[in-house]
């Protein structure tokens, strides 16, 4: 299965500059479904799954390499290159944010910009840190997440 299809990444618009939309934890590229349009007259526009969300494999989800952000990271790098794409602006939100800092970072000649829509380093509260979960509050969210997704 390619990266396109494992990712279930859709292309749309027509400029000749493109805007990569990743979207946050508990959600899918549906998240952006009310702003592409407004970008597709004047860019070339990309939204994917992360693996685990919408309409992606989920046959896909490897507990290890997702175990870390540096794996959803791979992913992004692994969609601009099979999409040949280079000095884009990459929109995240929350989480993917950060992501695609962390490919930035190692492939600074794919991005032209970021634009990191509620960004976080860390989302645990640490002392001295207000990440905006405890360990406890952050291990029960995922717990309802994985026993009840939709609800």
């Amino acid at each position: 299965m390619s990266v396109l299809q494992r990712n279930n990444v859709t292309v749309s618009g027509s400029g000749r500059r493109t805007i990569v939309f990743a979207h946050g934890f508990g959600c899918d590229q549906q998240a952006w479904k009310d702003v592409i349009p407004a970008f597709s007259t004047e860019y070339r526009t990309v939204a994917f799954d992360h693996v685990g969300a919408g309409q992606s494999d989920l046959s896909a989800f490897d507990p290890e390499k997702y175990g870390s952000l540096h794996g959803y990271k791979r992913d992004i790098l692994e969609v601009l290159d099979a999409l040949d794409l280079s000095d884009v602006i990459f929109a995240g939100h929350s989480v993917a944010g950060m992501m695609g800092m962390l490919a930035a970072i190692e492939r600074p000649d794919r991005f032209a910009s970021l634009i990191m829509v509620c960004p976080s380093p860390c989302y645990v509260d640490e002392p001295g840190y207000k990440g905006g979960f405890s360990r406890q509050d952050l291990d029960e969210l995922l717990e309802v997440i994985d026993s009840n997704f939709l609800g």
